[in-house]
């Protein structure tokens, strides 16, 4: 088995294994597509951690979220 199928199987059981934890109903075809996606996910993760990204490579900007207005509807 090749690590591309190991991955792909791995995924697919992680998928399976999740789902039945959170009593979530998936048939096998969107169980494969789940897991699909979550290879595809984690194999650009696994491409962005190899680069080596400094602060300033990409400056976030800091979350401030908006005091309330008095009397305003929420």
């Amino acid at each position: 088995m090749s690590d591309d199928e190991m991955l792909a199987h791995d995924m697919l059981a992680y998928v399976r294994a999740s789902a039945r934890l959170l009593d979530l109903p998936l048939d096998e075809a969107r169980a494969a597509r789940v897991a699909g996606h979550l290879q595809r996910t984690a194999v650009l993760a696994a491409s962005l951690e190899r680069l080596e990204l400094m602060v300033e490579d990409e400056p976030a900007e800091i979350y401030c979220p908006a005091r309330p207005v008095p009397g305003a509807a929420a």
